[in-house]
């Protein structure tokens, strides 16, 4: 079990990661606040005998269980939790634990941010891409409409438990959603890319292998944290692919690991076609995701309807990464490891993206 501490303007959060993470929280937690979880009814299904004798004064809130966790992610959800602390009386000296995927991890750490104008919130992660991810760096956010995560906040959480345990009853959507994310990294680390390209044959669709490369995740991204807690600068590049993932996902129902996949290889040969990445890097980064892509299941991807792919593109003119009207802004990569932010016009990135897309379908 290994820990870190992260600290920012915004606070102090700790990370503690390996077997035997939560129930070491858990038990060190007994007897000291009034918890409040926030979790959907398929891990409570699961888990919910290990949660009420791990926080037995706990009251609980579950989100519905829906094929479409993003639904989750939205205001009716958000102020369910929010009416439900006040009839709780929960109060400022309260915490909330968020238990579950990148969805309630985002909804649950919104709603602390919010309720008294700020509780404190743990992040235990159930998911292999919320605990490789999105649990860490106190980001906070819900949907509207089809696009993502534009009201949110950024406000950390005091603590970070990642515990594979809890990823034993994963089906393999979710590890492969999780794999997405993990080729990100792998795409700005050196290091993590040779972990992946070093392992044997079968080592991207094992369960086992990719909870190993979780810690060398997780770090990295807590030093770019530590470096741009607001994501004004270094932290940038955590959105490699995924402003073309944010746009696909939601009209596409692509998981966000299958959406981050697609981000990557299409952001990556729209560098080279503008010259911004070399087409031997492009094809190193192309051939990790191609890789991970084939690992089960495959959804299948039908762009041939341009008229509604195009629809699609058109969500990432309303990213919240970009900083002017008319204007797409991406983080691509340049080689494994270099990274650069780029705008291009919207007219130009839906027509090039929608070509790249359309040539990816032919070539399968």
């Amino acid at each position: 079990m290994q820990k870190r501490t992260i600290k920012t303007s915004l606070g102090t959060c700790s990370v503690c990661v390996g077997d035997g993470a939560f129930s070491a929280f858990a038990e060190g937690e007994k007897g000291k606040r009034k918890p409040f979880v926030v979790t959907d009814k398929t891990v409570f299904s699961l888990y919910g005998k290990l949660l009420r004798v791990a926080f037995p004064t706990a009251d609980f809130f579950l989100l519905p269980s829906i094929k479409n966790t993003e639904k989750n992610k939205s205001g009716k959800a958000l102020f369910k939790i929010l009416q439900r602390m006040s009839e709780l009386g929960v109060k400022r000296d309260g915490v909330l634990y968020a238990v579950g995927g990148g969805t309630v991890g985002d909804v649950g750490a919104l709603a602390a941010a919010l309720y008294m104008r700020g509780i404190a919130y743990v992040q235990i992660p159930t998911t292999l891409l919320a605990q490789v991810d999105s649990a860490l760096g106190g980001k906070s956010a819900i949907n509207l409409g089809k696009i993502k995560n534009t009201v949110g906040s950024f406000y950390p959480p005091e603590a970070v438990i990642v515990d594979p345990l809890f990823l034993e009853t994963l089906p393999p959507r979710e590890i492969k959603c999780g794999l997405g994310e993990i080729v990100k990294y792998a795409v700005l680390s050196p290091e993590i890319y040779d972990k992946l390209d070093d392992g044997e044959e079968g080592s991207l669709s094992s369960l086992a292998f990719l909870t190993s490369v979780t810690e060398d995740c997780l770090f990295f991204k807590s030093d770019v944290v530590e470096r741009d807690e607001r994501d004004t600068g270094d932290r940038k590049c955590l959105n490699l692919g995924h402003t073309t993932a944010h746009a696909l996902e939601l009209s596409y129902r692509l998981s966000h690991g299958e959406g981050v996949m697609l981000g990557l290889l299409c952001e990556t040969e729209f560098a080279v076609r503008k010259g911004w990445c070399k087409r031997e890097d492009a094809e190193k980064i192309a051939e990790l995701v191609h890789a991970a892509w084939s690992v089960a299941p495959q959804s299948k991807l039908r762009f041939s309807n341009e008229k509604k792919l195009k629809k699609a593109l058109m969500n990432a003119a309303a990213d919240k990464k970009n900083e002017g009207d008319g204007e797409v802004c991406l983080c691509a990569p340049r080689s494994v490891g270099k990274w650069a932010l780029y705008k291009t016009d919207v007219e130009t990135y839906v027509g090039t993206m929608s070509e790249i897309l359309q040539g990816l379908i032919k070539k399968r």
